[in-house]
């Protein structure tokens, strides 16, 4: 029997950003989640009422990275060329900043006590949480540093950088364990799998590829994924699928066992987005309407919140 092709609808459009919008994060509850952007405006946007978004934070510069902290409930907002604020959602009051760098501020993660920071000057930063002082620096390449994933399983932190490369290090003495001739261009996105079993990467030079954790990050598969350099990619709440998206205008969604390709959403044939697309989160939400909608953020200044059926059961997607 074949599958049933995807549906896709687009839910909702949200509008508001006066700039491209670079940065989304899921937030305090399934239905919340948040976005910067190049006004320099954090947003905090409810799936519940989509008519309106409040603003959470106004910096002088770009919002490339938003990481919002599920056990403190905190927001962290990365202030390009500054450094990163805290801010409380439960009180709405920002417990403090850290300046870091005269470069952008390109991802953010948490690992226990720690916040990692990714940079334009190649660096990596670590951040006491309690203290918010600087306890340590990683300097290995001066090209930029644009994408953290963390591995809790193995305690490794993996780091896609501008010089074509990953390097993974270990989580509790930073010390490099691994370093990737990954792609031929800057590497902008990086995702362990739920499993840990492997670390996607996505690249300027438009390939996705597949690397083997377990075999000391062997190449297990590339991909020419998009026209143009992936941006992002997230993992499906139940890791079934990941989504990939593009300077090419394009959302793709892929089999996550397989990794091979079931749908591209674009502006032809779903009401896209008409220029890059940033980035990407898969909400855990569920309601009468709406099941893990997959949400998009661009150069469009645009948030797009998109339904696909791939939950039904009657696709039997395997």
């Amino acid at each position: 029997m074949r599958n049933k092709p995807i549906q896709v609808n687009k839910l909702h459009s949200l509008q508001g950003h006066k700039d491209c919008v670079y940065a989304l994060s899921n937030g305090p509850d399934n239905n919340i989640f948040f976005s910067g952007a190049g006004d320099g405006m954090v947003v905090q946007w409810s799936l519940e009422d989509t008519s309106n978004g409040r603003i959470i934070a106004k910096v002088p510069t770009s919002v490339y990275a938003l990481y919002y902290e599920k056990e403190r409930g905190n927001l962290i907002v990365g202030q390009n060329y500054e450094g990163i604020h805290v801010i409380n959602m439960h009180t709405k009051q920002e417990l403090g900043s850290v300046k870091i760098t005269s470069s952008a501020i390109f991802d953010i993660k948490v690992y226990h006590e720690n916040i990692i920071i990714a940079a334009g000057d190649g660096s990596i930063t670590i951040v006491s949480y309690q203290k918010l002082k600087v306890l340590h620096q990683i300097k290995d390449s001066h090209k930029s540093a644009r994408s953290i994933a963390i591995n809790p399983v193995a305690k490794e932190m993996a780091v896609g950088y501008s010089d074509n490369k990953i390097r993974v290090y270990d989580l509790e003495s930073y010390k490099l364990k691994y370093e990737v001739e990954a792609h031929d261009n800057s590497v902008f996105t990086l995702s362990y799998s739920p499993d840990y079993h492997w670390l996607l990467s996505g690249s300027r030079d438009a390939h996705l590829k597949i690397w083997d954790v377990n075999e000391h990050y062997q190449l297990h598969e590339s991909i020419v994924a998009h026209m143009y350099c992936i941006n992002n990619i997230t993992y499906s709440p139940d890791g079934n699928y990941f989504a990939s998206c593009s300077m090419d205008k394009s959302v793709k969604v892929w089999d996550a066992k397989q990794f091979k390709l079931l749908k591209v959403i674009d502006k032809v044939r779903h009401s896209g987005h008409a220029t890059s697309v940033n980035a990407l989160i898969w909400s855990e939400y569920v309601d009468a309407q709406k099941q893990n909608p997959l949400i998009s953020a661009s150069d469009d200044r645009s948030i797009s919140v998109w339904q696909l059926d791939l939950y039904k059961k009657e696709n039997n997607y395997q």
